[in-house]
């Protein structure tokens, strides 16, 4: 991993980030030789709730009606 101090991060921030993006690699941003911060590329991975399960689930029937219960359920008035 590239190592970049502080300071020169500051002077150049604008380029690093642009070059984290194209390579995807990351830079360890030391202060004083000691690490502090970590200039990572953002995980552009879907992470959607809807539309996870496409292909693996398949639904059938009417799934906005309510269900009638079963008459072994007891309903609590």
């Amino acid at each position: 991993m590239k190592k970049i101090s502080a300071a020169a991060f500051k002077t150049h921030c604008l380029s690093i980030m642009e070059d984290v993006r194209k390579t995807r690699n990351p830079i360890l941003i030391t202060k004083r030789g000691c690490p502090v911060a970590k200039l990572v590329p953002v995980d552009t991975g879907r992470d959607d709730f809807l539309g996870r399960l496409e292909g693996i689930v398949k639904i059938t029937g009417d799934i906005e009606s309510p269900i009638e219960p079963a008459e072994s359920w007891k309903v609590l008035r």
